[in-house]
């Protein structure tokens, strides 16, 4: 048995890799899980797992592969994707991958390792989004995936903290990431009109710097100027 572990869905790029890459600095061993990795990232201590989190059987399998070698204190639910545009321009396909990547898989995943949790006192963070709490126009589908992993943090907080669970939500805002990779807009020009992968990675290891006892449940993000532009 290693020291304490963390898993990490999403790790191969943007938010999720930069979470792994401080968590490996903080001494975790950190179970970066991604679909590819092209990153060029390489520690001792970041395992890169390639699994497709929509595959279920694999993913409750990986999950319990980790578990059952290491001491497991601190699950990530990063991995995310999004549709953008009017709502009946989406299709099945893209709603249910929505669905299943920003909400099913992170509620899978919970409870697949939630005992491990329990038994170690450890963390859940769930990257959520500012769109969890806002109206979405041309967004409708992915905000009601985001609000529904916000309502779920506060409910299994609520649930777990007796076992000394700790649930956590950070809702950042647009970051300079790939997820707006199907979108007809991007991050604005100006550097304050968005945030970076680290800033949203410093506020995970700002969570995990509190006492014990004390437990920031919930961070929001934003960058100072609310500006995107339109793809050419």
């Amino acid at each position: 048995m290693k020291g304490d572990a963390a898993i990490v869905t999403g790790a191969s790029s943007g938010i999720g890799l930069a979470i792994s890459r401080v968590l490996c600095r903080l001494g975790y061993e950190v179970f970066g899980i991604g679909r590819n990795f092209n990153t060029e990232f390489e520690a001792e201590s970041f395992h890169k797992i390639i699994c497709d989190i929509l595959d279920t059987d694999r993913l409750c399998d990986t999950a319990k592969q980790i578990a059952a070698q290491n001491r497991v204190t601190l699950l990530v639910n990063n991995a995310g994707t999004a549709y953008y545009g009017l709502h009946e321009e989406l299709n099945p396909r893209k709603i249910s991958q929505m669905v299943r990547t920003n909400l099913e898989a992170p509620m899978i995943l919970t409870c697949q390792l939630l005992r491990e949790l329990k038994k170690n006192r450890g963390y859940i963070i769930n990257i959520s989004s500012v769109t969890a709490g806002a109206s979405n126009p041309h967004g409708c589908a992915y905000g009601a995936t985001k609000a529904g992993l916000s309502s779920f943090s506060r409910s299994l907080f609520d649930e777990a903290r007796k076992y000394g669970v700790k649930v956590v939500s950070i809702s950042p805002d647009m970051t300079r990431t790939n997820l707006y990779r199907n979108a007809d807009f991007r991050e604005g020009a100006e550097a304050g009109s968005y945030l970076l992968p680290e800033e949203v990675a410093n506020a995970v290891e700002y969570v995990l710097s509190q006492r014990e006892g004390l437990v920031v449940s919930d961070i929001t993000l934003k960058p100072q100027l609310h500006r995107i532009m339109r793809k050419k």
